[in-house]
């Protein structure tokens, strides 16, 4: 399944760099995550409840930082399992500014699925990975007012 994309945030690169490398930050914007605790320099031990349509689950495991470019991005790597299926997705994400005081953030991967959540279909999991991306930047903006 591809997760390609984009979407223009409205803070400067810096700031939404150092949120992006903040882990209470990121626990508060990912949809689903209730617990995000940091396990090594750039890994992470995640644990997500999913609840859409015919998904519905808890996962846990891996999320991990790779080719961490400073203010400018990295490859997320995750890797969760749950009884409904497992989830390896590699995304890069990379960070654009625009004009003053706005960034654009790009990501483009694809995830790998396995058990139920394979066999939901495609067509069903694109959709939940496109309402999960809204929620994100819809969190994503209303974390950037609040700070």
């Amino acid at each position: 399944m591809d997760l390609t994309g984009s979407h223009i945030l409205n803070a400067d690169t810096n700031r939404i760099w150092a949120m992006l490398m903040d882990t209470d930050t990121l626990a508060r914007i990912v949809p689903g995550i209730t617990r995000l605790e940091k396990t090594a320099e750039n890994e992470y031990k995640a644990v997500a409840e999913i609840k859409m349509g015919p998904v519905s689950g808890s996962f846990s495991g891996g999320l991990t930082l790779q080719d961490i470019r400073e203010g400018e991005g990295y490859t997320l790597h995750v890797k969760q399992s749950s009884k409904i299926g497992n989830a390896d997705a590699t995304i890069r994400i990379d960070l654009k500014p625009t004009d003053e005081g706005h960034t654009e953030l790009v990501f483009d991967g694809g995830a790998k699925l396995s058990g139920l959540l394979a066999r939901t279909g495609n067509r069903v999991m694109s959709g939940v990975a496109h309402t999960l991306t809204k929620q994100f930047f819809n969190n994503f903006e209303q974390e950037i007012e609040t700070v």
